[in-house]
């Protein structure tokens, strides 16, 4: 085992030239990061999990009720043994010959039995009022995460020039604050990394689930061998615009449809500007020649810059989609159901069905979107985003 971990933590891998691991030991003098100090980020995930339970059960909630937010979810499917059976066990999408044997045997018309299969599927979706309350959460914490962040770097000389990011290395001691912003940064994605499994799924979870893979992934490796000025600027960077998309979907969900839109197309400019903009102008550019230029080559350096140019790839593919929803709210009047990580995956229309007391009449249903017009990609959960 210690030729293992000796043989990972080969300092010619991570390090630059005539630096080694002793170089970043603490001392009195000054506290540099310390590989030992990420386990503080479980339990500290775990509180930030807590911390979002009671804040969603007492803060959110009641917000939302306040603000009128529709607190059941779709209409139930009458409840039936054999459908039911059929639901679980063997498919949620019956055939049309599955629907015809099923209509035999129930004495049903098939527009029923298909109207229940779609009630039942619809079952399943959360609650406005859930997704008012998880947007609620991510709000706040990236609109707190953000200002903390700003106050931060705006007393360092690496916002203002790049090349600070990697003057006097290894020789840049840990600040408090930035071993504060690292820490619940970090703890933050570890949360979200298992809290996603119960949040409001989504299409593109698995390329969510990439993406905060990759975050964690570049937090832990960029602390570890002290490149944490640099960190900073992309944690602080990514913030930005999320702030703006939770914000539009709280709107949604309490149908305010104009300022829903308003939002939405702020957050697709603050998104396209700094995923499309500043992040490879400023960033890249850093981190691909300034960085070269002052440390010289070493291996990580290019494991660093892949993953970020990953990160650039799922900017593209998320700017792709926002461009799109942005393009059709301009042309149309209102936000098409697009857009980055919001996509539910229990897209299935919910119907209005007014009640029969014969299971298997024919009542004329209305479809509706679940998105209710503008906005239909904002009825999801983030972001988020990403970083």
């Amino acid at each position: 085992m210690a030729g293992i971990l000796a043989w990972f933590w080969n300092e010619r891998f991570w390090l630059p030239h005539n630096v080694t691991w002793a170089d970043l030991q603490s001392t009195e003098e000054a506290a540099f990061p310390q590989a030992e100090d990420l386990y503080l980020a479980f339990p500290l995930a775990f509180c930030i999990f807590m911390i979002r339970l009671l804040f969603e059960r007492f803060i959110a909630k009641p917000c939302a009720l306040g603000l009128k937010v529709q607190a059941n979810g779709p209409q139930k499917a009458q409840p039936n043994a054999i459908l039911e059976k059929v639901f679980t066990a063997i498919t949620k999408h019956p055939d049309e010959k599955r629907l015809e044997g099923l209509s035999k045997q129930l004495d049903w018309d098939v527009r029923s039995i298909q109207r229940w299969f779609r009630q039942r599927r619809n079952q399943e979706k959360p609650s406005t009022l859930r997704k008012f309350c998880e947007s609620m959460w991510r709000f706040t914490f990236y609109l707190y995460i953000f200002t903390y962040g700003v106050r931060f770097l705006k007393k360092t000389p690496w916002l203002w020039n790049t090349r600070q990011c990697w003057s006097g290395y290894p020789n840049q001691p840990l600040m408090p604050d930035l071993h504060y912003y690292y820490l619940v940064e970090l703890s933050f994605y570890w949360s979200l990394m298992f809290s996603q499994f119960i949040d409001v799924k989504r299409k593109d979870f698995g390329i969510m689930f990439t993406h905060h893979i990759l975050a964690v992934t570049l937090i832990t490796f960029s602390y570890v061998t002290n490149l944490t000025r640099v960190g900073t600027l992309i944690l602080c960077l990514h913030d930005a615009s999320d702030i703006f998309l939770e914000a539009a979907k709280m709107a949604n969900y309490c149908k305010c449809q104009k300022l829903s839109d308003l939002l939405f197309l702020t957050f697709a400019v603050v998104f396209i500007v700094s995923r499309l903009g500043i992040y490879p102008l400023w960033i890249l550019n850093t981190t691909l020649f300034e960085l070269y230029e002052a440390l010289g080559n070493f291996p990580a350096l290019w494991i660093l810059n892949v993953l970020l140019m990953v990160l650039q790839t799922l900017h593209c593919f998320w700017s792709y989609l926002i461009i799109k929803a942005a393009y059709k709210a301009i042309s149309k009047g209102k936000v098409a159901k697009d857009a980055r990580s919001d996509i539910e995956s229990s897209s299935d229309e919910e119907e209005t069905v007014p009640r029969s007391k014969a299971p298997h009449s024919t009542v004329a249903t209305n479809g509706t979107s679940g998105a209710n017009g503008t906005n239909g990609y904002l009825t999801g959960a983030t972001s988020s985003e990403e970083h």
